[in-house]
């Protein structure tokens, strides 16, 4: 069996292919990531590395040398807050690239493609709640692009008989997070800030509430989601068992770090409330909720000490700056 991923030397990525070569689960992984989000040390040597981007390169080649069975669509830019400001950025890279991906699923016969959607496209949700069985409502260009995608896919399994499992994950954290770049992963820009000095931020109150989901409980259920005939078509909230404010999840890292105070910064246009249903994981990938928000949060603390420095990703010039925060403002 051999398994294809997209973006793999991102937080899901590379964490699911380790999973997977360290488990036997497949014979081999190919990976294509162009580590403009990931980095090549999170990748595993037994991976069969390609350092493409997915907009430009010959994709179809890939497809053709490689013959996986199985692919795992993770490649994306997913900086939600930042998304009204890059819109064809966001397009080009989120739905653009995911058509190309199921233009060679299709083309090849792939057994099934694991697509990683978002929250974001509940928008604001039913109370705040976000069940696989709402209508989606997105409020920002990411959640659009995302929920597009989801569509393409099902409109790709009805006519062309392509097989698909679609997972929304829910704040996803750990081992091999970007906490470089500047505009998504809070728990990574904390990290960020408390490693060079800085206060840890905060948009608005603080009180948005939040699911934060370790990725190590994760790693089976993605697995499942791919070779499990349970999740064979069907839409699946992941992770996301424990709510936490935004404000909550600041004050335990504070802890765990030992200094630090944190600044509260101008509200951005966001969901307030994030909580999303969760049951189908469990019925249909056997998910398990084993780690908790402290526990979490020091492991992933722990590594991010043992990282490189490396320079933060800014954007030196947004394709809109009209309506911008001023914390991203680059006009001084």
């Amino acid at each position: 069996m051999k398994i294809l991923i997209t973006g793999v030397a991102g937080l899901l990525g590379s964490r699911l292919a380790d999973f997977i070569l360290n488990n036997k689960l497949a014979d081999e992984v190919v990976g294509i990531d162009d580590l403009s989000g990931g980095y090549l040390q999170n990748v595993n040597d037994r991976v069969k590395f390609y350092n493409k981007n997915i907009l430009n390169c010959d994709l179809s080649q890939i497809f053709k040398t490689e013959m996986p069975d199985y692919v795992f669509h993770f490649a994306a830019y997913a900086a939600e807050g930042l998304s009204p400001f890059i819109r064809s950025f966001n397009y080009d890279n989120n739905l653009k690239s995911t058509a190309l991906i199921i233009n060679e699923c299709i083309k090849n016969d792939i057994k099934r493609v694991v697509f990683t959607s978002s929250m974001a496209v509940y928008g604001h949700g039913n109370g705040g709640y976000f069940d696989e069985t709402q209508n989606p409502s997105p409020i920002d260009p990411y959640g659009v692009a995302k929920y597009a995608c989801e569509m393409d896919i099902q409109i790709a399994g009805a006519q062309h008989g392509i097989d698909w499992c679609i997972i929304r994950p829910h704040n996803a954290y750990g081992k091999n997070q970007n906490i470089w770049d500047k505009y998504r992963n809070v728990l990574g820009i904390w990290m960020y800030q408390a490693l060079n000095g800085e206060d840890y931020t905060i948009f608005g109150d603080g009180l948005q509430t939040r699911s934060f989901s370790y990725i190590d409980d994760s790693l089976l259920p993605l697995w499942k989601a791919a070779v499990d005939a349970r999740a064979s078509k069907q839409i699946i909230n992941l992770g996301g068992i424990e709510q936490h404010s935004i404000k909550e999840a600041n004050e335990i890292l504070r802890t765990i770090i030992g200094c630090g105070k944190a600044i509260h910064l101008e509200q951005r246009h966001e969901v307030k409330h994030s909580i999303p249903r969760y049951q189908k994981s469990i019925d249909l990938l056997d998910f398990q909720h084993k780690t908790d928000l402290t526990e979490g949060l020091r492991e992933m603390w722990e590594w991010a000490k043992l990282q490189p420095p490396r320079e933060r990703f800014i954007w030196s010039e947004y394709e809109l700056d009209k309506g911008i925060y001023s914390f991203w403002s680059n006009k001084k």
